[in-house]
């Protein structure tokens, strides 16, 4: 199953250094498969408080999400993100195509 990674970012910056990641970022993603979903998009709040923008990347695997997360190469270039934009960034794996919610249920009602 894919891997997904998410960072809801707080606020936008245009300063050098987040200039700089957005860069870089591509080239830290394509020895793990990754490419982006999403990136920063204006967001339309339907339910809850959402401040700010997301980024979804998608991943082969979860371990390809953990491994690219993890790299040397990005590792050497979040800060340039994280020193400038405050949010939250969380790794997780997808569900296989026949994924059904009503069977999920039923599972955790003990049918």
């Amino acid at each position: 199953m894919n891997g997904y990674a998410i960072a809801h970012l707080y606020d936008r910056s245009d300063h050098d250094d987040v200039l700089d990641y957005l860069e870089r970022i591509d080239a830290t993603l394509a020895p793990f498969g990754g490419h982006f979903l999403a990136h920063g998009p204006q967001v339309e709040v339907r339910e809850g408080e959402w401040p700010g923008t997301v980024v979804i990347l998608e991943f082969p695997s979860l371990t390809a999400a953990r491994s690219w997360y993890d790299s040397p190469a990005y590792q050497k270039i979040k800060h340039l993100r994280t020193d400038h934009i405050d949010g939250a960034a969380i790794l997780f794996e997808g569900v296989a195509a026949d994924h059904d919610s009503a069977k999920m249920a039923a599972a955790k009602r003990g049918s």
